[in-house]
């Protein structure tokens, strides 16, 4: 008992915050800006065809107005099944960042069956750097799952100061078919549908080297921290309370396993997880048939991003 106590005293510790100091904001068109187009084969294996920047424009994948930016999947072509997947998205910061809080805050997620929508960071030299997935999910089967993707040696705790339910431990990419350790959030307004018929919300990550958080608050929580809200120029994550996942350094090195992150936002299609897991979640036909004849089906298949604040 006493051991435990002491456990849960040094877990507690650990996912104290910190203050922290704006240092970039991305609103509307400064997302074009600050991110770069990767129209690279889907490393996920997925039904999508990334497309570069003059592309995305002239096809209105990605478009900015205001305090809008919205990126999306094409919804008006039947594909040839032995041609390209479809016309999707895939941009990347042109900083990194290491210490630092990010928040989010999103209006709109793409939902759908055969969706793959994910906002995470990323270092060079995968995994080596490692992966930090702060929204992710497949077919509208929330809630959300943040997970870190690492080289071997970096594992989790049993218990942790959380909110969420721990999945698999070991964060090593090489094992269970590269599923990371994983947390799933409780409250189901963390993603698809449900997310978008609340308006939406703010999800936030604080990478230290005492560990990894990840938060979320719907748009109608009423439990919003003020300068979450307001995106403040300052932020102390002390006031946030518990994390939706926590994944501390007690038994995986955050320093040594996770390097310079760019922060990266795509949209697949089936793929990996998306299309493995299709069968189980109530979607028609197969994955691939349903993207290729189906365009009108992925006509909700976007983000609208309000802004996206960076502290460090």
């Amino acid at each position: 008992m006493l051991l435990y106590f002491l456990h849960f005293l040094l877990a507690f510790k650990l996912v104290l915050g910190a203050s922290y100091t704006q240092s970039d904001s991305h609103t509307g068109i400064g997302f074009l800006k600050s991110f770069s187009y990767q129209a690279i084969p889907d490393p996920t294996h997925g039904r999508v065809n990334y497309v570069d920047a003059y592309t995305a424009a002239n096809e209105n994948l990605t478009y900015a107005s205001g305090d809008h930016f919205v990126l999306r999947t094409d919804y008006w072509t039947v594909l040839d099944p032995n041609g390209p997947g479809r016309d999707s998205v895939r941009i990347q910061s042109n900083k990194q960042y290491t210490t630092s809080v990010m928040v989010f805050n999103i209006r709109h997620m793409p939902q759908g069956c055969g969706t793959w929508p994910a906002v995470w960071t990323v270092g060079e030299d995968w995994p080596n750097n490692g992966e930090i997935d702060v929204l992710e999910g497949v077919n509208d089967q929330g809630p959300n799952q943040a997970t870190l993707h690492t080289s071997a040696g970096c594992t989790m705790p049993d218990w942790r100061y959380e909110k969420g339910n721990a999945l698999l431990d070991d964060c090593n990419t090489l094992l269970n078919s590269n599923s990371g350790c994983g947390v799933k959030f409780v409250d189901t307004r963390s993603y698809g549908p449900i997310f978008n018929d609340h308006g939406g919300g703010w999800f936030a990550s604080e990478r230290s080297e005492a560990g990894i958080s990840v938060w979320f608050w719907s748009r109608d929580a009423g439990t919003v921290p003020y300068e979450v809200e307001v995106g403040n120029e300052t932020v102390d994550t002390d006031n946030w309370g518990e994390p939706s996942a926590y994944f501390p350094n007690t038994d995986c090195d955050i320093g040594a396993k996770f390097g310079p992150h760019n922060i990266v936002i795509n949209l697949s299609l089936c793929g990996d997880w998306a299309g493995s897991a299709y069968g189980a979640s109530g979607c028609p036909s197969t994955c691939e048939d349903y993207v290729d004849n189906n365009p009108w089906a992925f006509e909700d298949a976007y983000f609208d991003f309000q802004w996206l604040k960076i502290y460090t």
